[in-house]
């Protein structure tokens, strides 16, 4: 029976993938290094020390993962500044699920500076939550499981009564690694790429979520 929902952020609470790849390309650019978006295929979702890292090694670059990124988040905040919003019917599913007493919970990848910058985006706060973790709160990040384990006990459910929600292939592999159920978020990937991963379903946007994800 399901007991919690837990949501990843970036692509989830807001369509934020576009905008990060935007700023970490300039960031990059300002460095000297040209950058495309083919250089971050296959690092979404896996938190911003792998897709600012795995990028900068692959182009020879020598830099500071901590610069790096706090570069990357100012020039992110300017970027999204009213033009990004949350993602269609999130804030009406987030009552809905209150009102069925179930609770929430955010589980994110990305650093808790750049989850308030998306919360703030999106109109939330994190006291509207149950739980909220972020890349700092785990070693391993997705699309190992620990975030959606740690969440869980941390919500004192089983992960085996959690659903997920999330957008990329990395995310949606760690909640089938930790027993959870999972609706694939088609903002980043395409329907078919996230069931191949093993969302049991997919939805372009909150107002698209099946009505059995929710009744089990």
């Amino acid at each position: 029976m399901i007991k919690a929902v837990i949501l990843d952020v970036d692509g989830v609470v807001v369509n934020s993938e576009p905008f990060i790849l935007e700023a970490a390309t300039r960031m990059f650019q300002e460095r000297g290094v040209a950058v495309s978006a083919a250089d971050f295929a296959g690092l979404v979702g896996a938190g911003e020390d792998r897709f600012i890292g795995e990028v900068a090694e692959k182009h020879g670059l020598a830099l500071e993962i901590e610069a790096g990124k706090k570069r990357t988040y100012e020039l992110y905040a300017q970027i999204i500044r009213d033009r990004m919003k949350p993602i269609s019917g999130l804030l009406d599913f987030l009552e809905f699920c209150r009102d069925q007493g179930l609770k929430t919970a955010l589980a994110s990848a990305s650093d808790a500076a750049k989850v308030d910058i998306n919360l703030r985006a999106a109109g939330l706060e994190r006291s509207q939550f149950d739980s909220v973790l972020d890349a700092t709160d785990v070693v391993r990040k997705k699309p190992f499981p620990d975030v959606y384990l740690r969440t869980a006990i941390l919500l004192g459910v089983s992960p085996t009564a959690c659903l997920v929600l999330e957008d990329a292939v990395n995310g949606v592999k760690a909640a089938v690694a930790a027993g959870t159920r999972c609706i694939g978020i088609t903002t980043a990937f395409g329907a078919d790429e996230l069931r191949a991963a093993g969302a049991t379903w997919t939805a372009t946007d909150f107002n698209d979520i099946p009505a059995e994800a929710l009744s089990w």
